[in-house]
């Protein structure tokens, strides 16, 4: 008989006396019942005492060979470079699905997040644009002193332009005054 999957290890802990003590009287009762978990138990214990009995001499010698890998094993760990070793634990970390799923997406939350608030934004140029609208020079501006300071500040050049092409307009005719006609008479009275 075969042993219940879930107790296999708990009985090889069992046998080299490495659960505690709850966990082994809970098991010692599952043994009792289980005759497929008591057979495992049986055969772990006959390995284990084989194991403990057996003599380890302490005249065994490796070769040469075997130093000389072991020394090119440890010089090729250690050449390894920082990068290389990042690079490693990153390609594993992405193979990784549980770990790199997440990470895609927050990385893709992230970058929407800033194409959204870059397009709230107005930019400085976008933002000065917007408060210093100026009306165009080809407009016609009202002869006052804000306008004429507005286009100072911009050009000493366009002033000049605006001046001059206000003195060039042929203005109305303004009406002439005279004391007749202030007091309600014709000048022709």
């Amino acid at each position: 008989m075969k042993p219940c999957n879930k107790n296999r290890k708990l009985i090889a802990w069992l046998a080299l006396d490495a659960l505690d003590a709850r966990q082994a009287q809970e098991l010692r009762a599952h043994l009792e019942n289980c005759a497929g978990c008591r057979g495992y138990m049986e055969e772990i214990s006959s390995v284990t005492e084989k194991l403990a009995t057996a003599e380890t001499g302490s005249d065994i010698q490796a070769t040469e060979s075997f130093h000389r890998r072991v020394v090119d094993a440890v010089r090729a760990t250690e050449g390894d470079s920082v990068w290389k070793t990042l690079v490693e634990q990153t390609r594993r970390a992405v193979l990784n699905w549980r770990l790199a799923l997440p990470v895609a997406g927050a990385a893709v939350l992230l970058v929407l997040s800033l194409v959204v608030w870059h397009s709230s934004v107005p930019s400085p140029v976008q933002r000065d644009a917007q408060t210093t609208k100026t009306p165009s020079f080809e407009a016609d501006l009202q002869p006052t002193v804000g306008n004429y300071e507005m286009v100072a500040n911009r050009s000493l050049e366009k002033l000049d332009e605006l001046v001059t092409e206000q003195g060039n307009r042929n203005s109305p005719p303004a009406p002439i005054y005279t004391a007749a006609t202030r007091l309600g008479g014709n000048a022709t009275d």
